[in-house]
């Protein structure tokens, strides 16, 4: 079996997972495929991988990956799925960030958890993801976002008015700093910090969230992911931001933005003991006595 591997950064507190996950797929006679960067930091700072297979673009995982591994925290896990776009590789990913609602495996567990993969003691859960258009192809091949797609004020404090289509429909007009579009998965994400909802993974919607609205009540909005959404965005200044998911780039005023959902889902290793519910539970604390 060929395991890519990502992450982004190997330091004193991390390299001795990498170095036990290399051991691990040793043992289990599974060969690793490091992304170039990684392997360069590896061999530099711990004298392995010398022999690995590497991988620098997602053109390398249509053939001969079988599942990928994300080392790192969420946004690592996102970069990881950047690589896999529509090649259908399963991902896990092992949590050495903080938060961790995509990279939700303990890094500790490491050991237990490639041995239920090697037993296929696992199933799939599909994330879907957001591709984004531009008049000047603005993100090029990689215009595809997992968590969210949003719009903001750049070099100005005043608010920013964002024109929302859905489908063949007006939507509104958003007198605010910017509009966030997300997917259920990225519903964790800027969305929630904003105040948007939480949506469980699988369901076929897109949120549509203001930052900082003028008019208190427009609120977060939950639409069917099938709709197109058009965005214009129009204020006093001529240039803004546009983001996707780490990612951003100046556009111009008056350029449309056509957000659909891409036509390929990703496909998230997930264990019957580490479901959604048990890890926002978890990681936001629910039921849990502060005063205790």
């Amino acid at each position: 079996m060929n395991v890519a591997i990502f992450g982004r950064k190997i330091n004193k507190q991390n390299v001795s997972y990498f170095e036990n996950l290399l051991g691990l797929l040793n043992k289990l006679g599974w060969k690793p495929v490091l992304e170039k960067e990684l392997k360069e930091q590896l061999i530099k700072k711990t004298g392995l991988g010398e022999k690995a297979q590497t991988f620098e673009s997602h053109r390398d995982f249509k053939t001969g990956i079988d599942v990928a591994i994300s080392m790192g925290g969420d946004g690592t896990f996102i970069q990881t799925v950047k690589y896999i776009r529509d090649s259908g590789v399963p991902i896990t990913g092992f949590n050495m960030g903080r938060l961790g609602f995509l990279a939700n495996v303990n890094a500790d567990s490491m050991d237990e958890i490639l041995h239920r993969i090697e037993r296929k003691e696992y199933d799939y859960q599909k994330r879907s993801l957001l591709r984004v258009e531009t008049e000047k192809m603005l993100f090029g091949e990689d215009n595809i976002a997992l968590n969210e797609v949003s719009v903001h004020k750049k070099d100005t404090s005043s608010m920013i008015t964002v024109h929302a289509t859905l489908g063949d429909l007006y939507l509104n007009s958003y007198w605010a700093d910017g509009l966030i579009v997300a997917t259920p998965t990225g519903s964790t994400a800027y969305s929630l910090s904003c105040g948007g909802p939480i949506v469980t993974p699988g369901c076929q919607v897109h949120i549509l969230n203001p930052i900082a609205p003028h008019n208190l009540n427009v609120r977060p909005m939950v639409v069917p992911d099938h709709f197109p959404i058009k965005l214009e965005v129009e204020g006093r200044e001529r240039k803004y931001l546009l983001s996707m998911d780490s990612i951003s780039t100046s556009i111009s005023q008056g350029e449309e933005v056509i957000i659909t959902k891409a036509e390929f889902l990703i496909n998230v290793i997930k264990f019957e003991d580490n479901n959604f519910l048990d890890t926002i539970r978890n990681k936001m604390s629910w039921g849990v006595d502060a005063r205790n």
